[in-house]
């Protein structure tokens, strides 16, 4: 079910314009938040509709902006935004640079979207905060060579969705991650094409986007998080920090959890790594999310990755927790606004929760909830935002195989602790006929699961 902003049919000539890129889901639930006043110009596609992802097949990231930068200039543009991590934000970039508008440079876009070059970067200025590194000079399907530094975690030097990232603990198991059919292929290099056109020409010095990266490989039970912020006139500022809870013994995430106190001293040093790193790249101006690990035993901060956007899955929780609502913030930015003069607004609780329901290969599949069981859902927690992810066999398939699962819904709940957001979750899970996103649901599945790997000393 992909939620979708249809921009303003009944728009005045009064209404000042924004380009609005590839504005789907969590993006379209939180522009529509904004209300009146506004007339949004769209462009973009969706990568997960029929027929709508077939525009990948000829898809020119420089086209598609120098073309948006002409409606802009045609319909008058005050501002352009984007938080789509595949192709929107660096779309945004470039037309905001075209047609001198407040945006994110396309370079410190590109740095931080180059998994390789960012650590690379983060070593200059964050040594203590990255995790050891190295480059696997490996074409997809070639034969993966001896002496790598395994067990290590593989990931797509350019990728969006978790697609391809996971865990290698030996040569053969590398082997069968990097094997792929024609038409695999065929995605996966037409997925990473359009950014690699781009940075061959503006960030030439970070090398292809087409190839993998070695990583250290940290315990599966070592906590992640996710630090949301902005840059204003190049000073970072914390939005707040997500908990990530995976499925115990995976790498699969099973819910975020945003709390309105508890993390500040987190917070406050991670925003610390994250200013270093986007001063060094030039990020001076737009929304980011900078995932990382927190080991509380050894107190090191280890950064996983930069996104130079918002991670909009989190919006309303932020709205809910913390009275801030970051589409507002990204509408803000886009025009050119200090984001801490925006009003905040009542909280309506003191944890909000993104829960993930998801499937695993082998697992039969899951039911999708009929028309009843959705109205079920909306009268006991009115407002609440819920997404299925239906999937073809074919389609689930795949998810298997590059994701390591198959999410399959999405629902957001707030409570006033963790107790009745627990009470909150079996509830919903219980209508929909799913297994709730704890750890003790998923007590079936985990003989199944893959037990995690020892942290690599390989690298160091």
């Amino acid at each position: 079910m992909h939620h979708h902003l249809a921009g303003g049919a009944a728009a005045t000539s009064a209404e000042p314009r924004v380009g609005l890129f590839f504005n789907f889901d969590w993006d379209a639930l939180g522009m529509q938040r904004q209300g009146g006043g506004w007339h949004f110009d769209e462009a973009g596609f969706d990568l997960f509709s029929f027929p709508s992802k077939l525009r990948l097949l000829a898809f020119d990231l420089r086209r598609f902006a120098a073309a948006q930068a002409r409606r802009g200039r045609r319909r008058g543009w005050v501002g352009v935004s984007s938080q789509h991590e595949q192709f929107g934000a660096l779309a945004a970039a470039l037309v905001a640079e075209a047609l001198g508008l407040p945006g994110t440079r396309p370079e410190a876009v590109l740095a931080a979207q180059h998994k390789l070059h960012a650590r690379r970067v983060l070593q200059q200025v964050a040594p203590e905060a990255n995790l050891g590194f190295a480059p696997l000079n490996l074409a997809y399907g070639e034969d993966v060579p001896e002496g790598l530094p395994l067990p290590a975690f593989v990931k797509p030097v350019k990728a969006a969705f978790s697609v391809l990232a996971r865990a290698a603990h030996s040569r053969g198991e590398l082997q069968a991650q990097t094997r792929f059919g024609r038409r695999e292929l065929w995605i996966i290099r037409r997925l990473v094409e359009p950014f690699e056109q781009v940075a061959r020409e503006r960030l030439p010095g970070a090398g292809t986007a087409h190839a993998l990266l070695l990583e250290e490989l940290r315990p599966a039970s070592t906590p992640q998080y996710n630090l949301d912020g902005w840059v204003f006139e190049g000073r970072a500022h914390a939005l707040g920090v997500v908990d990530a809870v995976m499925v115990p013994g995976t790498q699969a995430f099973m819910r975020w959890e945003l709390r309105r106190r508890g993390r500040e001293a987190l917070q406050a040093r991670a925003l610390d790594v994250a200013q270093r790193f986007l001063s060094a790249i030039g990020f001076t101006h737009g929304l980011f999310n900078m995932e990382f690990f927190h080991d509380a035993a050894s107190d090191r901060l280890s950064v996983i990755e930069f996104n130079p956007r918002m991670a909009s899955q989190f919006s309303d929780l932020y709205l809910r927790v913390q009275g801030v609502d970051p589409h507002a913030i990204a509408l803000a930015l886009a025009l050119g606004r200090n984001p801490a003069t925006l009003p905040r607004i009542e909280p309506v609780a003191e944890i909000a929760a993104s829960l993930v329901y998801r499937s695993f290969p082998g697992e039969p599949a899951p039911p999708m909830p009929t028309r009843a069981q959705r109205a079920q859902l909306l009268q006991a927690f009115p407002g609440a935002p819920f997404f299925v992810f239906p999937r073809s066999a074919a389609g689930r398939a795949r998810d298997e195989k590059w994701l390591g699962s198959w999410r399959y819904g999405v629902v957001h709940l707030h409570a006033r602790d963790e107790v009745q957001l627990r009470e909150r979750a079996l509830c919903a899970s219980r209508i929909l006929g799913w297994r709730a996103p704890y750890a003790d649901r998923w007590a079936e599945s985990a003989a199944a699961s893959v037990a995690p790997g020892p942290v690599s000393g390989a690298f160091r």
